[in-house]
């Protein structure tokens, strides 16, 4: 809560400095030991909303000024397309032969238009993977045993008889 109202006040020192004290974004960046993109940020982001001049309307509190430069955002905010489901896709990739193009294919197919683009559905399956908090600790004894992992069709050989 302390932060929130810090960081209130530092945008609030901002808006004073340029709009009163007529300081460029780099001197106010100087002045706040802030960075010049956040202050260049903060005074956009007050220009869309209508915070041209100084002092502030009175009836503008912190809650106020925070919510009038940072609106709230729907949860999804990409609302309208239909989001995919991701233990299905795990799952799934756990088959031999599939990928995640040929089920994004399949997703694709099955919404049309309400569907990800695969760059989007690549990278909110993986945002998805990261927060599933999977691990199995194995402790070996080096040179005891071989482990080897293949994905894909497997490799014929023939057993050869060292005699």
């Amino acid at each position: 809560m302390a932060a929130k109202r810090t960081k209130m006040r530092t945008i609030k020192e901002i808006l004073r400095l340029h709009y009163q004290a007529n300081l460029s974004q780099r001197q106010i960046s100087k002045s706040l030991n802030i960075s010049l993109g956040s202050v260049s940020l903060y005074l956009s982001r007050a220009k869309e909303a209508g915070f041209i001049h100084w002092p502030l309307p009175d009836n503008i509190d912190d809650a106020a000024l925070e919510s009038a430069l940072f609106p709230k955002r729907p949860a999804d905010a990409h609302a309208g397309y239909v989001v995919p489901d991701y233990v299905e896709i795990h799952q799934e990739l756990k088959r031999k032969g599939v990928t995640k193009q040929l089920l994004w294919e399949e997703y694709k197919h099955i919404h049309g238009g309400n569907g990800y683009q695969y760059s989007q559905y690549c990278q909110r399956y993986r945002h998805w993977v990261k927060q599933q908090q999977c691990s199995m600790r194995q402790i070996h004894k080096a040179g005891e045993k071989l482990f080897i992992d293949y994905c894909g069709p497997t490799v014929p050989f023939e057993k050869i008889r060292l005699d």
